[in-house]
């Protein structure tokens, strides 16, 4: 459920076999992935429907958090939380219209009362049944934050759910940010229809591809000057893959480290010109080993093909959200002993930040879990989070 999880499980030793057998098969450049468009659809934002759910009561909630295994041991469910599923119109990975669908999660509060919004963005997961909105449960984390006093909004992203079949875009930073900016302008919409009030606070939080997420919707609001910045009040995203480039070589570094024969042949600056056969069969072998077999959506491998033409430009324009300066707090949290996502794609990011400007703007801390790996740092990522919104969020 973890971006790049089973790239330390390259074998090393075939893929070594398999680029010397192909390394004579010729050179030249592979057929270039379409980059995604930066311009949103026209009716991005448009909401189409809204189907209820289940409502979940607070007795199922606060015995699901106090079970072992919770992600959010700490938290204390204040509400039963009713649940819909919407759809609305956002933009692929190729800048093409799409219908797509999230869940809104809201606490069971008086009439009349405010809430403030969060927007949950979930960790990579390769069946539809995971999508927020198809797995609505009181163990699900946009549910038992809801129980706490938000409105929880959750995009299942492209791919998934309503616009299953469509290709994931997969750390591509135009439309992930697209996926979860529009769910949030039709949910707006939609709580204007019932009458929820929001109290003018928003929350972006999210772990792993989902800090990746909720780092390119934070700049993407800003950059485009978008109505929700005004009621953005902090992300806080975790272990994200935020530089891309960064995080794919750390990983090809460590397939490198085992095999000395593929160190020769393949390493950063000398992908592109492994040719165009070898490249082909090392990009099918490393999809194959990053998506299980049993996985039933489409993952967009524009990010890959990028970085195994060594294009840097193009992983910045399309993937890498670590570059900019934020106007609203950005708290960042990771692992040192991070194998799936390097610890380093947060301190570049820190450190890219800060020198933009930022300062205290943007920090970082440490998961003190041990070890501090990626799956044992999402119980203390929550914890972590939670303790950040504390001093700022009303209306709970």
């Amino acid at each position: 459920m973890t971006p790049l999880r089973t790239l330390s499980l390259w074998p090393a030793t075939l893929l070594a076999a398999m680029v010397l057998t192909l390394s004579a098969c010729g050179g030249g450049d592979s057929p270039s992935t379409p980059s995604p468009l930066v311009p949103g659809v026209a009716n991005a934002g448009q909401l189409k429907d809204a189907t209820p759910i289940n409502t979940v009561t607070l007795a199922d909630l606060t015995a699901a958090v106090g079970a072992a295994g919770s992600k959010l041991p700490g938290a204390v469910p204040r509400y039963a939380v009713t649940s819909w599923r919407l759809t609305y119109m956002t933009s692929d990975g190729f800048g093409r219209e799409v219908l797509a669908s999230g869940l809104v999660s809201v606490p069971v509060k008086p009439d009349g009362a405010r809430s403030p919004v969060l927007s949950y963005q979930h960790a990579t997961i390769y069946k539809d049944a995971q999508a927020p909105s198809n797995q609505v449960a009181a163990t699900e984390p946009p549910v038992v934050l809801a129980s706490l006093g938000f409105i929880v909004v959750a995009a299942d992203y492209v791919g998934y759910g309503a616009s299953r079949g469509s290709q994931h875009p997969y750390l591509l930073a135009t439309p992930s940010a697209a996926a979860v900016l529009d769910l949030l302008t039709a949910a707006r919409t939609w709580r204007q229809t019932r009458s929820l009030n929001d109290n003018g606070q928003l929350f972006l939080l999210g772990y792993s591809e989902g800090g990746y997420t909720t780092l390119a919707a934070h700049r993407a609001m800003q950059t485009s000057a978008s109505p929700h910045l005004a009621q953005l009040m902090a992300s806080v995203p975790g272990a994200g893959p935020y530089h891309v480039g960064v995080t794919l070589d750390a990983q090809l570094q460590r397939v490198r480290d085992e095999s000395t024969a593929l160190a020769a042949l393949v390493s950063p600056g000398r992908l592109s010109k492994l040719g165009t056969t070898v490249r082909d069969e090392v990009r099918r072998l490393i999809l194959r080993l990053v998506i299980p077999d049993d996985a039933d959506v489409t993952f967009q491998s524009t990010f890959l093909d990028n970085f195994l033409a060594d294009d840097a430009a193009a992983i910045d324009r399309d993937s890498n959200v670590h570059d900019w300066k934020p106007a609203t707090p950005i708290r960042l949290f990771h692992g040192r002993d991070d194998q799936t996502v390097p610890y380093a794609a947060s301190t570049r990011t820190l450190q890219a930040m800060q020198a933009r400007g930022a300062g205290n703007t943007v920090t970082l801390t440490d998961c003190t879990a041990t070890p501090a790996s990626h799956l044992g740092c999402v119980a203390p990522y929550f914890s972590h989070a939670l303790g950040q919104l504390a001093p700022l969020v009303r209306d709970l």
